[in-house]
C-alpha cells in the first residue's frame, strides 16, 4: 500500500497538475501584443504601396528628355532647316585634295559626277549616276549669268560637270591624274558651256518617273 500510495501521491503532484501545456499557455495565447499584429499581407502601407517602374526605364526617359531638348535636337533642327545645296556645297569642298578616279564615288577618289553624286546624297536628294541623266533630271536649266552656289555646271558636251562654289568659281573632280580642287571659271570654261541645274528633290522624282514609263513602239515597217 505504501506503494501506491506514493504512486498516488506523484499523480497528485500539485506541480504537475497546474503545470499548463505549451500550447494553451495563457502568455502566448492571450498575448495581446502578438494577436494584435498583423501580417505583412495585410499591411495598409505595404498594400497601397504601388509597383515601381524598373529603375533602367527612368534612366531611358531622362537621356531621351535630355536629348530632345539639349544639343543634339537644336544640331538636328539646324540640319533641317539648311537648304540641301549648302550641305552639298560643305561636303564637295571637303573633298579637295583627293585625286580624281574614273567611275569613283567613295573616298578611295572620285570621278565629276561620282562627286556630284555624293555631296547631294548627303543632303538628302539622290541623283542620277552620270552626267547626261544628271543633266537630263531637272527640266529648268540655269544660264550661265544665273548661277549660283550649289548649281551643277555641265561642260563639253555633257562629258563634265562640277559644282558652282562661289561667283566665277566652282569645286570638281576635274581629270585622272589630278585632284579635288575648286577652280576659277575661265573663258575657255565658258566656251565649252552647255547648261546647268538647280538640284531639288522634286525634279530627281519626276525624272525616275519618266525613266519607268514603258518605251514608245517603234514603227515596223511594211513592204507591199
Amino acid at each position: 500500500m505504501a506503494a501506491g500510495a506514493t504512486g498516488l501521491a506523484v499523480l497528485a503532484s500539485p506541480a504537475q497538475a497546474t503545470t499548463p501545456d505549451k500550447e494553451s499557455t495563457p502568455a502566448q495565447a492571450s498575448n495581446p501584443v502578438q494577436a494584435s499584429k498583423p501580417d505583412q499581407a495585410s499591411n495598409p502601407a505595404q498594400a497601397s504601396k504601388p509597383d515601381r517602374a524598373p529603375k533602367t526605364d527612368t534612366i531611358d526617359e531622362r537621356a531621351l528628355t535630355t536629348t530632345l531638348t539639349g544639343p543634339e535636337l537644336k544640331k538636328i533642327r539646324d540640319k533641317q532647316s539648311r537648304p540641301a545645296w549648302k550641305i552639298a556645297l560643305k561636303f564637295a569642298l571637303k573633298k579637295q585634295g583627293i585625286p580624281y578616279l574614273w567611275g569613283g564615288t567613295g573616298n578611295g577618289g572620285y570621278d565629276c559626277s561620282g562627286l556630284m553624286l555624293r555631296a547631294y546624297q548627303k543632303a538628302g536628294i539622290q541623283l542620277p549616276r552620270v552626267t547626261t541623266d544628271q543633266y537630263a533630271a531637272f527640266d529648268k536649266k540655269v544660264s550661265w549669268n544665273n548661277l549660283k552656289p550649289g548649281d551643277l555646271a555641265f561642260f563639253s558636251n555633257l562629258g563634265h560637270v562640277g559644282m558652282i562654289s562661289r561667283p566665277g568659281y566652282m569645286v570638281h573632280a576635274p581629270r585622272t591624274g589630278d585632284v579635288i580642287k575648286e577652280e576659277k571659271l575661265s573663258s575657255w570654261r565658258r566656251s565649252a558651256f552647255v547648261g546647268a541645274v538647280r538640284p531639288d528633290r522634286k525634279g530627281v522624282r519626276q525624272w525616275a518617273e519618266r525613266q519607268k514609263e514603258p518605251a514608245p513602239p517603234m514603227p515596223v515597217a511594211s513592204v507591199l
